[in-house]
């Protein structure tokens, strides 16, 4: 069956490219139908090198997303690039509702804990969102989503090793305008939507935009009533925008998001050894731990351009975010106090980022200086019933990042260009961790807990350290004809080091002295452009990664608790290719399709093991005291990384009721994934389908439409996220999570 899944999507996009080349040929003479836009793919404009450029000319592996094809993908927030982009996971975090994990190529960071750096960048009008807390974006008030696949360490810097995702929000303009739009569907889902903008005069425009998001659980807690895998969102966006004359602008916007959802306790994927706890429906729990979640996140930026002549213009994005998160995760899925972690996170940046964009007939280039101070910290206890104790992990890091970058491309001839990029970056880390055990399975003094001494000190620490790497980045591309173009790359990412937040220096002494930086040296080479007078818009590249010291985070069970480490566990290759296209197939009729391969293994992965764990290699030995470094290369694989994806879908518009009606089927498929680098039968997801469906109608003038979405139309059980600890000390917790089943929706949406 999987197989048979692969080869149907293979088969869609030649059947696609064959169709296109029979209407082309069955079509008017070239260009007639073209030159009036009848029967032509859309061109976007991206920003995927800090300037306006079409994605044809971006010798970058970019998929880029309009308001319009979102809204057709019924894409309710950004976790629906995991369905339309090739060799990308986007998800809600195990536990959470609203933080997100991201890997492009099978490069990322599947732990949100304060102090760990993500692999993936993401982007909010080119300001650097720090933490992955309330960074599961809803889609509204968006002009575009970009997606860069690959290193981007030389424009958007050190945490983009995997590639990047851009969030492109509407500018205001100099017309009134707004709509209003409402939804109502599956688990009494109410949405609202409320958007307006308008000049006041004098250059001044001012905006803003509100959406408010509920739903009731997929499933229910059993123990307290609480629904359980629901939705609370708001969401608010203020903006100002002016632009005195046509060489100065300037844009203040804030943004502030509001989860208060119920906390995602998972499902218990084996019954519980004590109690009778049995395995529930996939969206129930029995989680005791409590309800109370809420997450807060806000941002206020400025962005100033001033066009200084007609070749160079200057930019400024001056930024500030914060955000608190207090919450619970019931690992075991009982009543019982076995393992309860109720965990407090905060964080807040400054960035400055200077830029210089310089554009001419023959150069083209963004010259620029960055600046972060930034601070994460928290606190979670682990309440381990069986073993009568609470056991508090807290601290803080706080990062100064400086960098200076250019990336400037050269046209040799009409058709021939060359760009050449670096930065350079200094990262300067202060970290404080503390690790204590309490005697009583109940709340430390940190949660809110009974005061009471200290039981053990397991960590206590104090470390300081600096990280500078240098990040080039060399293209070359080719215009085949005036419609394609190609191209080679080579560039470089980079991740800076840190300390492990879960640290236990008596178990792993080795945790006080942090993991070091990881790299990867990435190689491209793609082909893009537009075929059959624009009738096909396409991208294709091949890839080829080599991953140095790679950062990975390990929990492992033993006698006195949970043991975890951060190993740079080695080096690792990865190649794959993907393959993009949208094709007007006539007027009414247009399509999709996507599909990626990767194929990720690891060269050696050295991971410590602490005294009194199992040895991986041979499970029937003890690791002795003091611990010792296993080669698992042979045994693990990279988590959440499927071989195959891919993606197909048909939009047919047409006049109905004097109105245009859309109709737009989509299917995505997703291959066996790993939960962890460890394989996990009871975890791990086995290759599944989504399939979609959704329709619009608005009359002429399309003041107002309505819509219509299934989504997971086969109600797939699939799972997004998991934790192990199946062992009797914890109660044989397995716990799983898994993505939304399926569901119908119904909005309806007027602009004024």
């Amino acid at each position: 069956m999987k197989t048979m899944l692969k080869l149907a999507l293979l088969a869609g996009a030649a059947w696609s490219a064959a169709a296109t080349t029979a209407i082309a040929q069955d079509a008017a003479p070239a260009g007639a139908d073209a030159a009036s836009g009848q029967v032509a793919v859309d061109e976007l404009v991206v920003t995927a090198r800090r300037r306006e450029e079409t994605l044809k000319d971006v010798p970058i592996a970019v998929s880029a997303f309009s308001a319009e094809t979102l809204e057709r993908q019924a894409a309710n927030d950004i976790t629906t690039l995991s369905q339309t982009t090739p060799n990308i996971t986007v998800q809600t975090a195990r536990g959470s509702n609203s933080t997100l994990i991201s890997y492009i190529r099978g490069i990322g960071q599947q732990d949100p804990l304060w102090g760990y750096e993500p692999g993936v960048g993401l982007y909010v009008d080119d300001v650097y969102v720090y933490r992955p807390q309330g960074a599961v974006l809803d889609v509204f008030d968006v002009s575009r989503i970009e997606v860069l696949r690959g290193p981007q360490g030389t424009l958007y810097g050190r945490n983009t090793i995997g590639g990047a995702i851009k969030y492109v929000t509407n500018r205001l303009g100099d017309e009134a305008g707004g709509k209003i739009r409402g939804t109502y569907g599956s688990y009494n889902q109410t949405d609202l939507l409320v958007e307006g903008h308008t000049p006041v005069g004098g250059g001044l425009s001012v905006g803003s935009a509100y959406a408010l998001y509920k739903r009731d659980g997929y499933g229910a807690n059993l123990t307290t009533g609480a629904e359980h895998y629901d939705k609370d969102v708001q969401a608010y966006r203020l903006s100002a925008e002016y632009k005195p004359n046509d060489d100065l602008f300037f844009r203040l916007a804030y943004d502030r998001v509001e989860d208060d959802s119920n906390p995602r306790h998972g499902h218990r994927e084996l019954p519980a050894l004590v109690g009778g706890y049995k395995v529930l429906d996939a969206y129930d729990t029995q989680a005791g731990l409590g309800d109370k979640n809420a997450v807060k996140t806000e941002g206020l930026s400025l962005t100033g351009e001033y066009h200084a002549s007609e070749f160079l213009t200057f930019k400024s994005i001056t930024a500030g975010r914060k955000g608190h998160t207090q919450t619970l995760i019931d690992f075991d899925g009982t009543p019982l106090p076995t393992l309860d972690v109720p965990a407090t996170y905060d964080d807040r940046s400054f960035s400055q980022e200077l830029q210089a964009v310089y554009s001419d007939d023959t150069v083209q280039g963004v010259f620029g200086l960055y600046y972060m101070n930034s601070q994460a910290s928290g606190e979670f206890d682990t309440i381990a019933g069986n073993l009568g104790v609470s056991i508090a992990d807290g601290g803080k890091v706080s990062t100064q990042s400086f960098a200076a970058f250019f990336d400037v491309s050269a046209n040799f001839t009409d058709r021939f260009k060359v760009s050449l990029g670096a930065r350079a970056t200094r990262d300067h880390k202060r970290s404080n961790t503390f690790r204590f055990f309490y005697l009583g399975a109940t709340r430390s003094p940190y949660q809110g807990g009974t005061p009471r001494p200290i039981l053990q000190v397991r960590t206590n620490y104090s470390a300081e350290k600096t990280f500078e790497e240098f990040t080039p980045r060399l293209s070359a591309s080719y215009e085949l004809t005036d419609d394609l173009n190609t191209y080679v790359s080579y560039s470089k990412g980079y991740k800076s080091g840190g300390w492990d937040m879960r640290g236990d220096a008596f178990l792993t002494p080795q945790t006080v002295e942090g993991y070091d930086p990881e790299t990867v040296n990435a190689y491209e080479v793609g082909l893009k452009g537009n075929l059959f007078d624009r009738r096909v818009s396409f991208a294709t590249a091949a890839f080829l990664s080599k991953y140095k010291d790679q950062q990975v985070t390990t929990q492992v069970v033993v006698p006195s608790g949970i043991a975890s480490s951060v190993d740079n566990a080695g080096a690792s290759t990865l190649y794959g290719v993907e393959f993009e296209a949208n094709a007007r197939f006539s007027q009414h009729l247009s399509g999709t399709v996507a599909v990626g391969y990767i194929h990720a293994k690891y060269d050696t992965f050295s991971r410590f093991v602490p005294g009194g764990a199992p040895n991986p290699v041979n499970p029937s030995q003890t690791i002795p005291a003091g611990g010792q470094v296993v080669n698992v290369a042979d045994l693990y694989g990279f988590q959440n990384t499927p071989e195959w994806t891919g993606n197909a879908s048909l939009t047919w518009r047409g006049t109905v009721a004097g109105g245009e009606l859309q109709v737009t089927p989509m299917v995505s498929y997703r291959d066996d994934y790993q939960q962890f680098e460890q394989p996990l039968p009871l975890l791990d997801q086995k290759a599944f389908t989504l399939v979609d469906l959704t329709a619009s109608w608005a009359p002429e003038g399309g003041r107002y439409k309505i819509s219509v979405a299934g989504k997971n139309l086969t109600d797939e059980r699939y799972r997004t996220g998991g934790y192990n600890f199946g062992v009797a000390t914890y109660n044989n917790s397995v716990i799983g999570f898994y993505g939304p089943p399926r569901t119908y929706s119904a909005s309806i949406e007027v602009k004024f």
